[in-house]
């Protein structure tokens, strides 16, 4: 039987399923992460006299929590909710959302250790591996997981390599693409930006509020050692995990990983910042 509470920071109803309790939701950091966010650019509307939605403003009326995903016995997964948000005139913002929280993608290239400093020959560690959403058993990727209550975005990403690629790269040697491409902000400068975003790449803002920092790491290795990488089996087993590694040269990718955003969005991003001399 559906159970409906006010949220206490915003006073407003959210309506639970069955099975699913309040003190669970509040303790679930994508929730109370994406409805801040919200939040803060609705405030946005009326702090700033200049933001399209200024005269008549959109309001988070409702939450209503529609299905849920348990990790173990009681820990939220995922969510999917449905969240009324109008304005006086009665206009409805779209409110269907999956919530699944961050995640970390790592570009890895790999340089022959003979080959020239100028020379611009790499080669990029993929995944491939079932991926039941996608309906394939054979998705070429870039290495990625989801990262931890905790947030430790450059941690997860260097237990990530390590777990799918067999590599042991300390957190403070990776570098973060979406950081050094997107500037802080407070939120307030410029309302179009968004600037209380996290700076990281949504791959599917219509529905999901999944972001993803991209991380980048390069390293100099004995050219016989990268015939090793193709094929190989990788990943924690124990957990289902079942990962085949596959090295593409790096002009190659946008072809060989054309399905993967994570892929798509590095490759730019890294080449961006290269060209204005910040790689």
């Amino acid at each position: 039987m559906a159970t409906t509470f006010r949220y206490p920071d915003y006073d407003i109803p959210v309506t639970l399923p069955e099975g699913l309790y309040e003190k669970q939701l509040l303790e679930f950091h994508p929730f109370s992460s994406w409805i801040s966010t919200l939040k803060h650019s609705l405030d946005l509307q009326t702090s700033n006299p200049s933001h399209p939605f200024h005269s008549d403003p959109y309001m988070l009326r409702s939450v209503t929590i529609q299905a849920f995903d348990l990790f173990g016995h009681d820990r939220l997964g995922f969510l999917k909710l449905a969240s009324h948000v109008s304005n006086a005139a009665g206009e409805r913002l779209s409110g269907a959302v999956f919530l699944r929280g961050p995640s970390v993608a790592m570009l890895v290239m790999l340089i022959p250790d003979d080959a020239p400093p100028d020379s611009d020959e790499r080669y990029v560690l993929l995944t491939v591996q079932p991926r039941v959403a996608a309906g394939s058993l054979e998705f070429v990727e870039l290495p990625a997981g989801m990262v931890d209550e905790a947030g430790n975005f450059a941690g997860t990403a260097a237990r990530e390599i390590q777990e799918e690629l067999g590599l042991e790269i300390p957190a403070s040697e990776l570098k973060c693409l979406t950081e050094m491409a997107i500037p802080p902000g407070d939120g307030t400068t410029d309302v179009l930006q968004d600037g209380n975003l996290p700076r990281a790449t949504f791959p599917s803002p219509g529905g999901c509020d999944e972001y993803i920092p991209l991380f980048v790491h390069e390293r100099r290795v004995p050219r016989p050692q990268l015939s090793d990488w193709t094929g190989r089996l990788t990943g924690l087993r124990e957990e289902g995990e079942k990962i085949t590694l596959k090295l593409v040269r790096m002009q190659h990718l946008w072809r060989e990983a054309a399905r993967d955003a994570k892929s798509l969005a590095a490759l730019a991003l890294w080449d961006g910042l290269r060209r204005e001399g910040k790689l």
